[in-house]
């Protein structure tokens, strides 16, 4: 049986090509009398950090510990890129070049679709570390994960793969060009299938595609190749000449950004502590599946990945993806679908008689939860007091708790939307008109009800009494 490694001892370091993605959300409802195209009415900007920065918050996401080599613009892009990296636990060494900019990708969304995109690339050409810095970054990890986005800040990356070599380090690369001769002795390359095409020309069957990927392995001399293939999964070829096909599974898909970035994080952790390359390209391909069933680029957490790998269908945290086929099969079976919403950030006695009280409304209990950044924008820049990590671990051990799923908007629309619970339920300190989602579930026929209140419980007057 397929089983999650203990990722916590592991060292892993990530160099290569950091970048911002933006992300500017609302809604279409207009075409411009300018000109033919849709007019969007800006409700939300969201930054994350992209690249190898995404990386290696998949990395840290999972408890390993994470440093993380690249290059930025020394402009404030680069110092909310360098930010919001230093927040994920992650040792950040970025080198900052002057009169340049940092590389922003910035995309448009609208009711859960990409409408546009529009970069902002730079291209540096010099290494991120001296010689001397680099013996020191690998003279204490159990792997490199070269991040190349073709933005220049892996132009020595031949050397850094000789001296992981040398060292007995495993290396993992996420490659691009129209050549990977520079990538000679790492152990796994990790291409789409789109750039390995490009590199050994067009394939017409799947067994051209493994033989082509056999050559390329022994040329390089790699352990393995792991082409992602998007709604096919996965080919993983070995240089032991055997190959396995990994087949996705059906689901709906919101976004692709950032896939492969948690692709190679999960897979080169997994091989790094212990797993096969077989078991590693599963988990991945499990990891893969969670992320693309959210927009934009995203991470997941061993509680999802352990949720995914064993299905655990009947609780747990999900990803809005997941919850949506879970609620409709027990939907199907006659079952009463109950959902709330909150940050949930200090657990007290009037969060636990709220949840089994609501709980007893139904057969199942959906908690959808804030993000950490989303708790931030609504109760300020010092909370949430515990991760979110942390906060769904403590409602996951709740008996009146079915699923837990994190939502980094500042409501659960989209939520209530896709899931159409029964019964959408708030606490007493509020009213009908301030239940958000209130209108659409009256629309479809859903109940909307509001449950006791008991005074004195709240997250504020606990922080508030540990002041005194």
């Amino acid at each position: 049986m397929l089983n999650i490694p203990d990722y916590s001892k592991l060292k892993i370091s990530v160099l290569g090509d950091v970048m911002l993605d933006r992300y500017l959300f609302g809604d279409t409802e207009r075409i411009s009398p300018e000109a033919p195209v849709p007019v969007i009415n800006v409700k939300k900007t969201d930054e994350r950090p992209g690249g190898a920065a995404n990386v290696a918050i998949n990395l840290s996401k999972l408890g390993i510990q994470v440093s993380l080599f690249g290059i930025v613009g020394e402009d404030n892009e680069g110092t909310i890129l360098e930010s919001l990296i230093e927040n994920n636990n992650i040792d950040c060494n970025l080198k900052k070049i002057k009169d340049t900019s940092t590389t922003i990708k910035t995309r448009i969304q609208s009711r859960g679709q990409q409408i546009l995109r529009f970069d902002k690339d730079s291209s540096f050409n010099q290494k991120v570390l001296s010689d001397d810095r680099l013996s020191q970054c690998l003279s204490d990890i159990d792997a490199l994960i070269i991040s190349d986005y073709a933005k220049g800040a892996t132009t020595n990356i031949d050397e850094i793969i000789s001296s992981c070599r040398d060292k007995n380090i495993l290396t993992f690369v996420d490659p691009k060009g129209s050549s990977f001769d520079k990538y000679k002795y790492a152990d796994v390359l990790t291409p789409n299938e789109s750039e390995f095409l490009a590199v050994v020309g067009s394939c017409r069957t799947d067994k051209e595609l493994i033989e082509k990927a056999k050559k390329l392995i022994k040329r390089l001399d790699l352990k393995a190749l792991l082409i992602t293939r998007s709604q096919k999964g996965m080919l993983l070829v070995s240089n032991k000449n055997e190959s396995n096909f990994l087949k996705t599974k059906a689901q709906d898909v919101f976004d692709v950004t950032g896939a492969g970035d948690t692709v190679i994080s999960v897979f080169a952790a997994s091989y790094a502590a212990g797993e096969s390359l077989v078991d590693a390209a599963k988990l991945a391909n499990s990891a893969a599946g969670i992320v693309v069933g959210r927009i934009g680029v995203d991470s997941v957490i061993v509680e999802e990945l352990q949720n995914k790998i064993h299905k655990k269908r009947s609780s747990g945290i999900c990803s809005l993806g997941d919850i949506t086929t879970i609620v409709e099969d027990y939907r199907k079976s006659g079952e009463k679908i109950v959902m709330t919403n909150g940050c949930f950030d200090i657990l007290h006695a009037g969060h636990i008689a709220y949840l089994e009280e609501a709980k007893a409304l139904g057969d199942r209990l959906i908690i959808a939860i804030n993000n950490d950044e989303s708790v931030s924008r609504l109760k300020g820049k010092k909370r949430p007091i515990n991760s979110l990590e942390e906060r769904m671990k403590v409602l996951n051990g709740l008996i009146s708790t079915d699923w837990i799923v994190p939502f980094e908007e500042d409501t659960p629309i989209n939520i209530i939307e896709n899931i159409k619970p029964d019964i959408l339920v708030k606490g007493g300190d509020y009213n009908l008109s301030e239940v958000v989602g209130a209108k659409i579930v009256n629309e479809y026929g859903g109940e909307v009800k509001i449950l006791s209140y008991i005074e004195g419980f709240s997250s504020s007057n606990i922080i508030e009494k540990l002041k005194d």
